[in-house]
């Protein structure tokens, strides 16, 4: 097999690079602020790095694999990225087109009015129905909106969580994503397709025409998807990327697995504490239901949802007191 090498070769692998780091980031719960800190690196270090302003570095990635514990996942990304570099004659990314990709995926003019997470599990899948409520705050049209997929089966045990997916990769058609706006479909296209992480651009688009968010209107889009019990952990995180007003999760099991639901929140400055409010719970229907929301998250704020199912809890030992 042809080994890829030039410039876009590298680009490529720097990408690959920036997205392992932030899909990691994203399992531990840590902000941009809070892993540069951990790295010994200065605030807005990890922040260019994942947006491809600075290219990766050997001390980089032994750092920040240190400190998000990957299980060798970032460095095998920083071996890819070397051995690109190596085999192509150094060239940097023409300015105009890092500027046109960093303004499009910034999402600079876009606000947050209302955004609600749906996720249910029947046994062996779970189904994440998302649904944002977007404003165009800016003086352009917006065609595009960036969206991540990430997991992780075994939390705290990044070895085991890399084995499971080297083998098992996440594809696109057990997810099944569906996405629309408004009620018109939205046709997608892949930015980032790593073992257990993507990036997918969705487009205000599709075989129809195009439906562009204009300066100062609104819009519904909803996305769902699907991941087998067997990928997905007992875990699911909310990262406030953009300014954003209400924030809603729901969370819906079966009721005789007899679920228990905590959170924590991390934010720019702190680092992961209790959710200020609890889940509130409930059953209905054979179903047990767990609700929470907040308004005017931080920006960079990260709430984090965990559970465990105590029916399939297994029997533990008891150790007579002496």
């Amino acid at each position: 097999m042809d080994v890829q090498s030039g410039p876009d070769a590298v680009e490529q692998a720097a990408q690959s690079f920036a997205a392992e780091v932030a899909y990691w980031r994203d399992v531990r719960g840590l902000s941009k602020r809070a892993l540069a800190r951990a790295m010994g690196f200065d605030p807005s270090y990890v922040s260019h790095i994942e947006s491809g302003r600075h290219q990766p570095t050997e001390d980089f990635a032994r750092r920040a694999e240190a400190a998000l514990n990957a299980g060798k996942a970032i460095w095998r990304r920083w071996l890819d990225y070397d051995g690109a570099r190596h085999r192509s004659r150094p060239q940097s990314v023409p300015a105009s087109w890092r500027a046109a990709e960093q303004s499009a995926s910034s999402g600079s003019a876009l606000v947050v009015e209302h955004d609600e997470a749906l996720l249910r599990f029947d046994q062996d899948h779970y189904r994440l129905v998302m649904r944002r409520r977007l404003r165009n705050t800016g003086s352009e049209p917006i065609t595009r909106y960036l969206v991540r997929i990430s997991v992780d089966r075994y939390p705290g045990e990044p070895e085991r969580s890399n084995a499971l997916y080297r083998a098992h990769p996440l594809t696109w058609d057990e997810l099944n994503l569906t996405a629309s706006c408004q009620g018109e479909p939205m046709c997608w296209q892949a930015q980032h397709d790593r073992d257990a992480f993507k990036e997918v651009w969705l487009r205000f688009a599709n075989d129809d025409g195009r439906f562009p968010l204009y300066p100062q209107e609104s819009t519904w889009i909803e996305y769902a998807y699907s991941v087998g019990a067997d990928k997905w952990g007992p875990w699911f995180q909310r990262a406030v990327r953009l300014p954003t007003r209400h924030l809603a999760v729901r969370l819906d099991f079966p009721q005789p697995l007899d679920p228990a639901v905590w959170g924590t929140e991390t934010s720019m400055t702190a680092e992961a504490a209790p959710l200020r409010t609890a889940p509130a719970g409930r059953t209905h229907d054979g179903r047990s239901i767990f609700d929470w929301s907040t308004d005017d998250p931080p920006l960079h704020a990260r709430f984090r949802l965990e559970w465990r199912f105590r029916a399939l809890r297994p029997p533990h030992s008891t150790k007579e007191a002496r």
